[in-house]
């Protein structure tokens, strides 16, 4: 009895030890083999080879390579360079820009020009034309004095040339008129950069007028004249203004500097961007501010104090104000209260080919004592030109 029972425990150990192998076999079998990836692969990883533990004498079966795309043959130069894109606009070259443009402002301005003209060809010039001639030359914007100052030099010539010979009469108004517009100003705007620091220019002026706008159109002719531009995005209430700014300077490769906070210090952002000016070497760092009623009190003491934060940085070199050359009397207003409180020294006028009176520019230069430098013709890029004063009363006469 005990003999059977030691055999059947002999054959339970038996089988039990049958099933363990067994078990172990199959599960190993499922097991990935050696040298094989389980996870994800990359492109230049090597496929997946099935090996043994023995010791293999080939080498393993690799993915194929990834090919490199092909230059199109439009690309190539020549047989060892390729050529490169240009990623940014290139602005039109500056000079020129108001010739081209010269018929847009023609357009805009004939009545002021051709109507004095036709006034003084007249076989009669008695005092009913005078005044006609006064009443044109104020509904052109040109201001009361100056309007005085022409009509008597005109009366003057007229009477001692007694010429009613169309060419001598626009010879003689051209010249009457260059006179006022003064081109003994100093116009450049193209500063030039310090030796130990940039030339920094501030942009002031009301809401509405372009001043984003008018900086990046500045950068571009900035550019064209091969200049190192920086930009500081010192409009930090304006939604989306330094994402504006920063596009105008992105299509021309010029770096912004601006706050990701809204409603941020304008005048640390000012700093900022002069300081960076100065680190990276750069010819010139314009600086745009936010827009502001010329009433505002608070709003124009804020632009007082981001001029006094630069110039613990640097000097603000030039203080342009941007007006609408369509607001007349309202622009001239605005040009008085930011001279007294930034010290303007110059002018930019937009929107002059529209229905602006080309005597506002007589106006604000007499109003101010400052020249204006630049004028926007367009919304085009690059439909900002140097303010010339010959070529602006021809545009006038013509």
């Amino acid at each position: 009895m005990s003999e059977q029972l030691n055999l059947i425990i002999v054959l339970v150990a038996v089988v039990a030890v049958i099933g363990i192998g067994a078990a172990f076999f199959l599960v190993r079998g499922r097991k990935a083999p050696k040298g094989t990836y389980t996870g994800p692969r990359d492109s230049n990883d090597p496929a997946p080879t099935l090996t043994t533990d023995a010791p293999s004498t080939e080498a393993p079966e690799m993915a194929a390579p990834v090919e490199s795309p092909e230059v199109p043959e439009a690309e190539v130069v020549d047989e060892t360079a390729v050529k490169v894109r240009v990623p940014f606009d290139v602005p039109e070259p500056v000079q020129g820009r108001l010739a081209r443009l010269r018929a847009r402002l023609t357009k805009s301005n004939n009545v002021l020009g051709k109507g004095l003209l036709a006034l003084l060809s007249q076989d009669k010039i008695d005092e009913d034309v005078w005044d006609e001639i006064e009443e044109t030359l104020l509904l052109a914007d040109l201001g009361t004095e100056p309007t005085l100052e022409l009509v008597d030099a005109l009366r003057e010539r007229v009477k001692v040339e007694g010429s009613r010979d169309p060419q001598r009469v626009h010879d003689m108004l051209r010249e009457e008129l260059i006179k006022l517009v003064d081109p003994t100003m100093d116009r450049n705007f193209i500063p030039v950069r310090h030796a130990d620091r940039p030339n920094v220019i501030m942009v002031v002026g009301v809401n509405g007028v372009g001043k984003t706008t008018t900086i990046g159109k500045m950068a571009r002719v900035l550019v064209a004249e091969n200049k190192d531009v920086l930009l500081g995005a010192a409009d930090t209430f304006r939604a989306a203004a330094a994402e504006q700014l920063a596009t105008w300077g992105d299509r021309v490769g010029v770096p912004t500097v601006k706050s990701d906070i809204d409603g941020a210090d304008p005048a640390s952002v000012a700093f900022e961007a002069v300081t960076a000016g100065i680190e990276q070497e750069v010819d010139i760092v314009m600086i745009d501010t936010a827009g502001r009623l010329q009433n505002k009190v608070g709003l124009m003491d804020e632009l007082g104090k981001i001029k006094r934060v630069i110039e613990k940085k640097a000097t603000v070199d030039e203080v342009l104000l941007v007006l609408d050359a369509t607001t007349g009397q309202n622009g001239l207003n605005q040009a008085k209260v930011f001279s007294e409180v930034v010290n303007v020294t110059g002018i930019v006028l937009t929107k002059l080919d529209g229905t602006a009176k080309g005597g506002i520019v007589v106006a604000i230069q007499r109003q101010l004592g400052v020249p204006v430098k630049l004028v926007g013709l367009g919304e085009g890029p690059d439909d900002l030109a140097p303010f010339d004063a010959e070529a602006f009363v021809d545009a006038l006469l013509d």
